[in-house]
């Protein structure tokens, strides 16, 4: 929405996980190295844990980009599942049929194509996401997958992701033999003030514009001070940034406007020690009328919608559905807002005459809900013919309400 004010090709602070922007600082390069010499020496059992919205996910993502060609890979998503469910989901990463199959039988499959692998000089890894959910039976079940074994290799390399808790589980005295078994372990530190603030410039740079914002004194510090150096809450941030300097025409990134946004996120109400990345956007209740004027204010800019309603939870919703609103109509826009404004006018025609030849009148009009949420035909707009046409409707009509 706001690429083309900021001079950018893309939104630098997606929350995706995409390694184009992976951003070395010292925690994370030292992750990615012990990962790569893990993965050369062929280490049974690999650890990276790291905080909720570290960076893990972008570095595994990396290191995949990376694989030597003789490496075949299983990815496990899903942790919350049993071990024979474990088994079958790293089978059929490897194109093997697990259909009516009882856990011998996948394990036996399983050594069958390892084995194969060897033969022809290829080795398996096998990486394991948020493993910080699996219980310690199934650990130990993943654990005898390493016991297959050929000419002293281990035929199957295993590389557990997870959050701190992860290394509390494998303490536990019943997993004594799996903690024995972990070769290389790292843990991703939280960026520091320094790394935060080059992390910022580092994407905004990869996005096409490495000054997109002038940042005045202390609004770093107010970054670093809400985030806590860990990448996702630093992009939630910054994505909150961009939007607020897009809507208030400015690109001076100033103490109020930093305070703004943040009493806007109503960031630390929902900040979990545990899992931080469990942070849901809405706005605290005393903040809704602010909020609420902002955002008529970006609507009435764009003249495409002109109320917003005040009620618990919608704001964020509302603003989702006019981001979608604005980008399917960004390609018929032009400077002129006048034109658009008859554009939205016509849209509002064909959906009176949709109405009125389903039979339903008047009385399928006044039982319309408050705000539906109005889906725009993407073909070309054309003229509703002259002879049944309904007649001229009021301007600014949208979501159900009459300007």
């Amino acid at each position: 929405m706001y690429e083309s004010y900021f001079g950018l090709t893309t939104k630098p602070f997606e929350l995706v996980p995409n390694p184009r922007f992976l951003f070395n600082s010292q925690s994370h390069k030292k992750a990615i190295n012990y990962l790569k010499y893990g993965l050369q020496e062929r280490a049974g059992f690999i650890l990276l844990t790291g905080e909720v919205g570290s960076g893990k996910t972008t570095i595994i993502r990396d290191i995949i980009n990376n694989l030597d060609d003789d490496i075949s890979l299983s990815m496990v998503f899903n942790t919350r599942v049993t071990a024979k469910q474990v088994i079958a989901m790293i089978n059929e990463d490897f194109g093997l049929e697990v259909s009516g199959k009882d856990k011998v039988a996948l394990v036996r499959d399983l050594n069958d194509h390892l084995v194969g692998l060897h033969a022809r000089k290829k080795r398996a890894v096998v990486i394991i996401d948020e493993a910080q959910n699996l219980t310690p039976t199934i650990l130990e079940e993943i654990r005898l997958l390493s016991n297959l074994e050929a000419d002293s290799f281990k035929l199957l390399q295993i590389i557990l992701v997870g959050q701190p808790e992860l290394k509390q589980i494998i303490t536990r005295p019943e997993l004594r033999q799996l903690r024995q078994r972990i070769s290389v372990h790292c843990h991703l530190q939280p960026l520091t003030r320094e790394e935060s603030e080059a992390y910022v410039y580092h994407r905004l740079a990869m996005a096409g514009n490495r000054n997109a914002l002038r940042w005045h004194d202390g609004t770093f510090d107010t970054l670093f001070g809400y985030s806590g150096g860990i990448p996702r809450l630093i992009n939630v941030f910054c994505d909150f940034v961009l939007l607020a300097a897009f809507v208030e025409e400015t690109r001076e990134l100033t103490r109020e406007l930093v305070d703004e946004v943040i009493g806007d996120v109503s960031w630390d109400r929902h900040l979990d020690t545990e899992s931080p990345a469990k942070i849901t956007l809405s706005v605290a209740d005393d903040d809704h009328e602010e909020m609420a004027d902002r955002l008529l204010r970006f609507e009435q800019r764009l003249a495409c919608l002109d109320a917003v309603q005040e009620e618990e939870g919608w704001i964020a919703k509302r603003l989702a559905v006019h981001e979608d609103l604005l980008k399917k109509l960004a390609d018929r826009q032009t400077s002129d807002t006048g034109r658009l404004e008859v554009a939205m006018e016509r849209i509002c025609r064909q959906l009176d005459w949709l109405i009125a030849m389903s039979g339903a009148g008047k009385e399928a009009t006044a039982s319309l809900p408050k705000s539906p949420v109005v889906e725009i035909d993407e073909r070309p707009i054309s003229p509703s013919p002259v002879a049944s046409a309904p007649g001229p409707l009021p301007k600014k009509r949208l979501f159900g309400r009459r300007g």
